[in-house]
């Protein structure tokens, strides 16, 4: 039996933290999925796993998160440089089948797509063998340092303002793949996920909706995706932190099938969202 390589890198290595410090406004960007390193963590990944066919290109780049740091952030950010494949910063740790990680003792996941994928939404094999617990611990440390750096973020925002607001920036196929819900189905253009109205204030999502529809894009709330981890773990209304999830369809701003952008489209949706950060940085929650 061939050896297997441990990768155990630093956690705070695997994603991009932008701070402002102290904070302009009580906004704070997260982009989980818009990375595609798997370096170190080839040896359990298929052969033939092409990453980008689950990755929500560009988004950070929409989104005004500068890679190479060269300009200064607009908000507090934090983006994986991993791969989702890698580990998904938008599931539980614990979402992991016993395919995936056999020694797992509670493993929570059915379908082959979670925390660890064992399978792509297209049913392709994401694996080359499972993984041992000690590779699951050290991706689930990544995910606490991600997670932690947004919880920071919110915390430092909502001491100086009262409140804070998290955006959780993604990217979804047009039409539902095998693997989703809704295979087949062309969907809305923009999906803001509110977990049904559970992670912000109704008229933080109200703002949400309404800017996108007077920007000329159809608007679908929490169908097909109501928000994931990163918006169940940090939107806690009651404790005036908000959160809300935007699903932008790939077709607005790229070429599906070769991965390439399409200037005009991509230009149009950054400055539609830089349009609404903007909003929402001056937006206030009503007062009790």
């Amino acid at each position: 039996m061939a050896k297997v390589s441990l990768a155990f890198p630093d956690p705070s290595t695997s994603f991009l933290q932008g701070r402002v410090i102290p904070p302009e406004s009580a906004l704070v960007l997260s982009v989980p999925h818009a990375g595609t390193a798997i370096s170190g963590f080839e040896g359990s990944l298929a052969d033939q796993l092409d990453v980008r066919g689950d990755a929500d290109l560009y988004v950070d780049r929409l989104y005004g998160v500068d890679v190479a740091a060269s300009s200064p952030a607009r908000a507090p950010y934090v983006a994986a440089l991993l791969s989702r494949f890698v580990c998904d910063m938008n599931r539980d740790p614990d979402d992991v089948s016993r395919a995936a990680v056999p020694e797992h003792p509670a493993p929570k996941n059915l379908d082959g797509r979670g925390f660890i994928w064992a399978v792509t939404t297209t049913g392709d094999s994401a694996l080359k063998r499972p993984l041992t617990l000690l590779e699951w611990q050290a991706r689930q440390a990544i995910h606490a340092a991600y997670h932690r750096a947004i919880d920071q973020a919110l915390t430092r925002a909502r001491d100086r303002f009262g409140f804070a607001v998290l955006v959780d920036g993604h990217s979804m196929p047009s039409v539902g793949r095998s693997g989703h819900k809704d295979p087949g189905r062309p969907r809305a253009e923009i999906v803001p996920g509110d977990r049904d109205g559970t992670s912000c204030a109704p008229a933080l999502a109200d703002l949400v909706g309404k800017h996108f529809i007077s920007s000329g894009y159809s608007v679908s709330f929490n169908d097909p995706y109501k928000g994931g981890y990163v918006t169940a773990e940090h939107g806690r209304p009651a404790e005036n932190i908000h959160a809300i999830q935007i699903e932008a369809r790939r077709d607005l701003y790229m070429d599906e099938a070769t991965y390439a952008p399409e200037p005009e489209g991509f230009h149009r949706l950054q400055q539609t969202l830089r349009e609404l950060l903007h909003h929402i940085a001056g937006w206030r929650p009503r007062r009790p």
